[in-house]
């Protein structure tokens, strides 16, 4: 794991809370971290807690999803290979309990794992080796974006088009009148393409202006247009709603209403 020259500050073992470097002010939030790596653990643990997270740790399934019914966190930072329970289905019995947002680690980086972490509901995905610097801006910023999405930005506005339809405050969305199945991400993704359409956007774009992220890995912003697409499109494989504009980025393109009968063309 990439670490830098500096030295974390000490994290005590086990599962118990670790306090922050003023012990009298606020913590920024709580965060589980389950690894089963004491070493990692105890950097990223370290890291978290210098920045002003209230940080719990554990080392397997069961022993995080006891914290996790204890104190609900605020995050969780999730090791991929864990031992007996992978953090694929630590996350699913998580989101039994309830929403929490999901940061999973993992040494694989297919394709494959991301899709299913984003599937489990994960909210970002970082691959070993990583820089725990790297991994503190990520876990402000899903943070911040996970209470901004709690806390209504003036009257609630119905997003619609091309049967598709958004309700930003009850984070619902229905295509063709069924149901749709949204992560976060993929709720975020489509509301912000609804409210540009016809506007081509890099994928740098959308990971800054959706995500709120000047950094991170690229192919996440791909990974979740091709499984929006799934969900939306009739065709996947020849998608008419979000297009690719090859060499530049995506594009949402909403179909233009023919005239009504009896009105002249």
């Amino acid at each position: 794991m990439q670490t830098p020259p500096d030295t974390p500050p000490p994290v005590p073992a086990g599962g118990t809370p670790t306090a922050g470097p003023h012990p009298a002010a606020p913590a920024r939030g709580h965060v589980l971290v389950v690894d089963d790596d004491p070493t990692v653990a105890e950097v990223v643990a370290g890291y978290l807690t210098g920045a002003g997270y209230d940080v719990a740790r554990a080392a397997d399934g069961p022993a995080a999803l006891a914290l996790y019914a204890a104190r609900r966190p605020d995050l969780a930072v999730l090791d991929l290979m864990l031992p007996g329970m992978d953090g694929f289905e630590v996350c699913r019995r998580m989101r039994v309990q309830g929403p929490v947002p999901v940061i999973m680690l993992t040494a694989r980086g297919d394709e494959d794992d991301r899709i299913l972490g984003l599937e489990t509901g994960a909210d970002d995905y970082v691959t070993k080796p990583f820089s725990p610097r790297e991994l503190v801006l990520r876990v402000d910023s899903v943070l911040r974006r996970a209470r901004a999405a709690a806390v209504p930005a003036g009257p609630p506005r119905l997003l619609e088009g091309a049967g598709l339809v958004l309700d930003p405050a009850a984070r619902s969305a229905t295509c063709r009148g069924g149901r749709l199945a949204l992560t976060l991400r993929e709720f975020d993704l489509l509301a912000f393409l609804l409210r540009h359409p016809g506007r081509v956007f890099t994928r740098e774009e959308l990971m800054r202006e959706v995500w709120g992220w000047d950094f991170g890995d690229l192919s996440t912003v791909t990974v979740h247009v091709r499984r929006l697409r799934g969900k939306v499109e009739t065709d996947p494989a020849h998608p008419q709603l979000i297009r690719t504009v090859w060499g530049v980025g995506y594009r949402l393109d909403l179909p233009v209403a023919g005239p009504a009968a009896g009105a002249p063309s």
